[in-house]
């Protein structure tokens, strides 16, 4: 994963560039020679931001279906409690 760098002019003048260049790491946009925003794709920003996935999507992820998965079945088992 590569980062880029663009002055806000050359944001300007070519978006289409940049969002291509976010496909392969985030975007630093410059103003006036300094850091002051980051392009980067959806799917980049929600593992940045840790989105949760809930069961049903991680195991819909595309490649996984040929992942064995059989965990081994809980024993749960009770006992006596003493309220004496």
């Amino acid at each position: 994963m590569g980062m880029t760098s663009l002055t806000s002019r050359e944001l300007n003048h070519d978006v289409s560039k940049a969002k291509k260049a976010a496909e392969d790491g985030p975007v630093v946009i410059t103003d006036r020679g300094r850091p002051s925003h980051v392009l980067m794709t959806y799917e980049q920003f929600e593992r940045l931001t840790g989105k949760r996935r809930n069961l049903i999507e991680a195991l819909s992820m595309p490649g996984l279906s040929g992942i064995d998965f059989d965990p081994p079945r809980s024993v749960i088992s009770t006992r006596e409690v003493d309220l004496s």
